[in-house]
């Protein structure tokens, strides 16, 4: 989740409902404009004894965080407390208990993207050596209680952790225990992105099993391979799903925002601080009468910080949010925006993609979405067959639109060669979580402190 930082005197305050949708309409951006901004998260543990470190102990994440200034990375504040970094690779913050973030760079390609990402594995490999910490790429801690795990000094998870057991009972779980890899792609008009939108939606259920990576709870089995997406199930249906209403005619920025609207609130931030307004109205706030700041009506950023605080499977600010991904290791978080971008960001795979799930009707969508994280692959296919077949026409799809981006690197590669680490999934029909299970019913002989073998 974005950190919010002070608002500048440039923040006008919203006159009219006009405004809401000024975002996504200065998101619209050329072909020749459009960028790749990748985000993922890792699991920080203690090499000595595999705990997740606080965030004010020696060698905690506070000190993780400023270790990476070295390396050029400016401190973002809260409350007197270092809560995120800046700098040219985009900026690194914390996830409520310490998970570390790198929110990257809007790139031109992926060759670019994957070379940040190395960047910053290279730079928190080299802190955590100092400090005796390693980092795990998976969707969910496999072996940690909620009670077992720190929580980072931030006052909206504050606000959020209060909140989420009111509206769901995996809420804590979803903020405390999981990881993700996301990917955020530009559009160029309002058709442009529902058509992405849409693709992106009905296909979010094939990267969630092809990236399906957490498999385990509390050190055993836990019956999934993405208990990660599972946990979004029941976090809170107000900001979840599948938003059938994205696939019915007229939808667009109007129709995002009105869903928006009906999303509750978490909080206000004023003056360095968050105010919390869970469960409120922002139709109140645009009236005046949101009851923690009576009379006063939101600003252009309320409107912003509200619109991150909805998590459905793919979303939309200014850009749109790719958001089904468990966590990995590097050669996975190159992967998901090579798939991402190989289907969306060529005309000629994004039609293809398209009439591929034009005809899923919204129960076979949400069926899919449904079985995914337990079946992963060898869930049922909305036309026939698994979604293994799905797996095989999407990953062709997008190697062409890849191929047709003529994106090169120094040696004269284009982009298709991060798209392998999937063709060797699809082609084996295991996912990671199912060659993690194989190894815990296997060598491991049931002992989950091994998978900390997978760190990096």
């Amino acid at each position: 989740m974005s950190t919010r930082e002070a608002t500048t005197a440039d923040d006008p305050i919203i006159e009219s409902l006009d405004q809401l949708v000024l975002p996504m309409i200065k998101g619209e951006k050329p072909k020749d404009q459009w960028r790749i901004g990748t985000e993922h998260e890792k699991l920080v543990f203690k090499k000595s004894d595999f705990r997740a470190p606080s965030y004010d102990e020696p060698c905690g994440i506070r000190d993780l965080l400023m270790g990476l200034t070295q390396f050029g990375w400016a401190p973002v504040e809260e409350g007197g407390n270092v809560i995120a970094l800046k700098g040219a690779d985009g900026a690194v913050s914390l996830e409520p208990a310490g998970q570390l973030e790198l929110s990257g760079a809007p790139l031109v390609n992926l060759h670019q993207t994957c070379a940040e990402t190395g960047r910053h594995l290279e730079q928190v490999k080299a802190i955590g050596e100092k400090c005796g910490v390693g980092y795990l790429g998976l969707g969910m801690w496999p072996d940690k209680t909620r009670a077992e795990l720190p929580i980072m000094p931030k006052g909206r998870y504050d606000i959020m952790l209060r909140h989420m057991p009111r509206v769901g009972t995996m809420g804590l779980d979803m903020m405390l225990r999981t990881c993700t890899i996301q990917v955020n792609l530009d559009y160029a008009s309002e058709a442009d992105m529902v058509k992405k939108f849409r693709v992106g939606l009905a296909l979010q259920p094939l990267a969630t099993a092809l990236f399906a990576n957490s498999p385990f709870t509390e050190g055993k089995p836990n019956g999934f391979l993405s208990y990660r997406s599972h946990i979004w199930s029941d976090t809170d249906p107000a900001r979840t799903g599948m938003l059938p209403f994205v696939f019915e005619e007229g939808f667009g920025y109007q129709r995002w925002v009105d869903y928006m609207l009906d999303v509750p609130m978490y909080f206000v931030f004023r003056d360095g601080k968050y105010i919390d307004a869970a469960g409120l109205s922002f139709r109140d706030f645009l009236d005046g009468k949101l009851s923690v700041l009576p009379g006063e009506r939101p600003t252009q950023s309320d409107w912003w910080d509200h619109l991150s605080t909805a998590f459905p499977e793919v979303r939309l600010k200014s850009f749109l949010e790719m958001r089904g991904a468990d966590g990995g290791p590097w050669n996975r978080i190159c992967a998901l925006p090579a798939f991402w971008v190989g289907l969306l960001y060529d005309q000629g795979a994004l039609d293809a993609a398209w009439d591929l799930v034009k005809g899923w009707s919204m129960e076979a969508r949400e069926q899919l979405r449904h079985d995914a994280p337990r079946l992963a692959l060898d869930a049922p296919a909305p036309d026939g067959g698994t979604l293994r077949d799905v797996a095989r026409e999407v990953l062709k799809i997008a190697h062409g639109g890849l191929a047709a981006r003529g994106q090169l690197n120094a040696s004269g590669d284009n982009e298709t060669g991060y798209l392998e680490t999937l063709d060797e999934i699809v082609a084996s029909g295991k996912v990671p979580a199912q060659r993690l299970l194989d190894a815990y019913h296997g060598e491991w002989a049931g002992d989950i402190s091994r998978v900390y073998e997978q760190s990096f």
